[in-house]
């Protein structure tokens, strides 16, 4: 293996400032866009189904493609496809917010997502083969993970704050000259390396991708048009299909994009059956207190961003004390209180009501707040440290692609909870202003209406409280309490397998 060329602390710390500029970038467009979708929606004429779109596009290519972009890095070279994946992500962003139609700006949104799962991975690949392990690592990790938990709820202030000053626009043009800064830095200060000896798996990539992306299609369709609409089931149908020729090409691949003993380490699939957990509360915590905030209580697009901010100080303070700890104690202690934290917020923000003031939201989302903190280090930390460095990149896209499927799957399902209870509770409710008439009948039914969405909102956190809390229990039962060695370069015995013949990094 070639060792990347030493770089003077300065140049280390500029790495990181790139890298974590890229990583915040990625993130922020997660959510940022939500607060400026009403305002989308006048100015370019959506309709209230289009509308999704605008979200959807991004999430579906960024989480069908992350398994691709990340193998891509480990097989052509890190620096070069973040680069690559910066630029597309920058003049997408650039486009979309020059959009004079729908179709424009759906197809600008898709390419981000495209862009994003390029740079993400290679993002977190690039800190295992730039920095030392040890401390410099740890703390490398913690700014990295720091970015990723807090650039969402981030996303929902910097919105607020652009759409109430400029407009919907600039919450794509804003990365524009974060974009062109990580551009002209990059090249500077990340090491130069070489990619993989191979080629890449097309049948596996394009399985896998469609796959994915079909599946995430089924997940976030399925709350609009339901679970029995035919489009939602074929999909889900295909999706299975692609998904099961992906595993019948990778057995039989000589270079396969996932080797499927990759998915067999214990602390792996621990970490990332976490993960997978935690993205399904986080996104569905964000989506439904978002329009509670706004809905219920009246909060402004800049008031609702605003109320988040416990969240990312929590995340990003917690981040750096867990990145010296963990040193000392390994992962499991913070994989197992995380989750468990997370889920003693998620059920206290369930107490929430048309009544409720700012307290009644600040306390949980503190609570949230440290325990994702000390979940997103050791999470990290667990994906990379047991893999040799040219397979980096795969660990870490295998865990942005389980965050990403994570919130897809859990917002489809709570959101389908919260809108049965909503229906239900109305349904029984009707009868209470049966003969009433004229404002009393009308303030009523306001009433009544508010009260069923309020309770849906109730059981979805405490359904993510749920999932929270399972994650609890696989880091519990799972994850060992140190992560295990480096996997060795060699096969013990036998033939090196020919998916990790000739590593070159």
């Amino acid at each position: 293996m070639t060792a990347p060329a030493p770089h003077r602390a300065g140049h280390h710390r500029l790495a990181l400032v790139v890298i974590a500029a890229a990583q915040l970038m990625v993130m922020l467009d997660l959510t940022i866009v939500n607060i400026a979708l009403p305002a989308m929606q006048r100015e370019l004429h959506f309709s209230s189904t289009n509308l999704t779109w605008v979200i959807d596009a991004y999430v579906l290519v960024f989480g069908g493609l992350l398994l691709l972009g990340g193998r891509t890095g480990d097989l052509f070279g890190r620096r070069r496809m973040f680069i690559v994946g910066i630029a597309l992500f920058t003049l997408a962003s650039l486009a979309g917010g020059l959009a004079t139609d729908q179709a424009w700006l759906i197809a600008a949104r898709a390419v981000q997502g495209a862009g994003a799962a390029i740079a993400s991975p290679t993002a977190l690949a690039l800190i295992a083969t730039t920095f030392d392990e040890g401390h410099e690592r740890s703390r490398a990790m913690a700014v990295y993970a720091g970015m990723s938990g807090a650039g969402a709820a981030l996303g929902l202030l910097l919105g607020g704050a652009l759409v109430d000053v400029a407009s919907w626009r600039w919450v794509l043009f804003v990365n524009v000259p974060i974009g062109l800064a990580v551009l002209g830095l990059a090249p500077a200060v990340l090491p130069t390396a070489r990619g993989r000896r191979g080629r890449l798996d097309v049948p596996g990539a394009l399985t896998a991708s469609a796959g994915m992306a079909l599946l995430v299609y089924g997940l976030v369709r399925a709350p609009q048009a339901g679970w029995g609409d035919p489009a939602t089931v074929a999909s889900f149908a295909i999706a299975a299909a692609l998904l099961a020729a992906f595993v019948a090409v990778e057995l039989r691949s000589a270079q396969p994009l996932v080797p499927l003993r990759f998915l067999a380490h214990r602390n792996r699939a621990g970490g990332y059956a976490v993960m997978l957990l935690l993205g399904a509360s986080m996104l569905s915590l964000i989506f439904f207190l978002t329009q509670f905030l706004q809905d219920v209580l009246g909060y402004s697009p800049i008031g609702a961003g605003l109320a988040y901010v416990p969240i990312p100080v929590m995340v990003g303070s917690t981040g750096l004390v867990v990145a010296q700890l963990v040193k000392r104690f390994g992962t499991r202690p913070f994989l197992t209180a995380g989750p468990l934290l997370v889920a003693g917020g998620l059920l206290w923000v369930s107490f929430v009501s048309a009544a409720s003031g700012p307290a009644a939201i600040v306390g949980p989302l503190l609570l949230v707040g440290l325990g994702m903190g000390l979940s997103f280090v050791p999470l990290t930390l667990n994906a990379v440290s047991s893999v040799p460095p040219h397979h980096s990149g795969l660990a870490s896209a295998l865990l942005n692609t389980t965050q990403q499927v994570g919130g897809s799957l859990g917002l489809a399902a709570l959101v389908t909870v919260a809108a049965t209870v909503t229906r239900d509770q109305l349904r029984h409710a009707a009868g209470a202003i049966h003969g009433a008439a004229g404002a009393p009948a009308v303030t009523a039914a306001h009433r009544l209406v508010q009260a069923a969405t309020v309770h849906g909102y109730q059981v979805a956190f405490r359904t993510g409280a749920a999932a929270a809390a399972t994650a609890f229990l696989i880091a519990l039962l799972v994850v060992r309490s140190r992560p295990a060695a480096p996997a060795p370069e060699h096969a013990p015995t036998g033939a090196r397998p020919a998916a990790l013949a000739g590593d070159v990094v």
